[in-house]
């Protein structure tokens, strides 16, 4: 069906007549596992899923131009779009570039990708200094690092060098080192070798901590280890 926009009629005559093409809206189905979402059905077709919240405004038997089709399949998709962002979230926090990225594996165009990101600042569930310290804090816990590398992997998360440089500020190369030297020293066994030691030290050389950091360290826990020795002989 066609409709007639900005006709003028003169003498049984049209001018200027501009053909619209007409949508009838002929179902609006609630979705079975997503109760938030309807699908829109135009002209006895499916053609798209919308929110509910855009359906309310909808009804049955209402016609649409295709200028009106279109906008209402931009905003659904922008709000799959979100969607998926929220989804992407849930499993941990996310540095800015991650989302983008993730948005951008799945086709969203770089003016919605711009629209949701802003959404999601305002609502603070992306925050590149809180994704910061919360990757630091996380691998203090489980997997302590040096500065250098700690850094090395925020760049590659996409996070800005001032942003990085404020949050690594607060770690200690030292209690970091010893703590990652103390877990990984029981696979050694008796720290007076000599092998023994520089295999430690070049553990925590690749975990990004300095070389006088290592160095230190593996003395700290040498000499730990030649103590409790004595001791246990003692005490025999």
């Amino acid at each position: 069906m066609a409709l007639c926009r900005g006709c003028l009629r003169f003498r049984g005559r049209r001018w200027g007549c501009e053909t619209v093409k007409a949508h009838e809206i002929t179902a609006l189905e609630m979705q079975k596992h997503h109760k938030d979402r309807v699908n829109l059905y135009l002209d006895g077709a499916y053609a798209f899923s919308i929110t509910a919240l855009e359906a309310a405004r909808l009804k049955v038997g209402q016609r649409l131009s295709d200028a009106e089709v279109a906008h209402l399949k931009a905003r659904a998709e922008a709000d799959q779009a979100y969607e998926r962002a929220l989804r992407f979230l849930t499993y941990r926090p996310r540095s800015e570039a991650e989302v983008v990225k993730y948005l951008t594996s799945k086709g969203v165009d770089e003016r919605v990708q711009a629209e949701i990101l802003d959404k999601l600042r305002r609502l603070g569930l992306v925050d590149d200094e809180a994704f910061a310290r919360f990757w630091v804090e996380s691998r203090e816990q489980s997997h302590p690092l040096g500065r250098m590398a700690l850094s090395a992997e925020l760049r590659l998360k996409g996070v800005r060098d001032e942003v990085i440089q404020n949050v690594v500020r607060a770690v200690h190369d030292e209690d970091s080192a010893y703590r990652a030297a103390r877990k990984h020293a029981r696979r050694y066994g008796d720290l007076t070798d000599r092998q023994a030691q520089e295999k430690l030290g070049a553990f925590l050389v690749r975990r990004g901590f300095p070389y006088s950091v290592a160095r230190a360290t593996v003395k700290r826990l040498v000499e730990e280890s030649a103590a409790e020795g004595k001791l246990n002989e003692e005490s025999e």
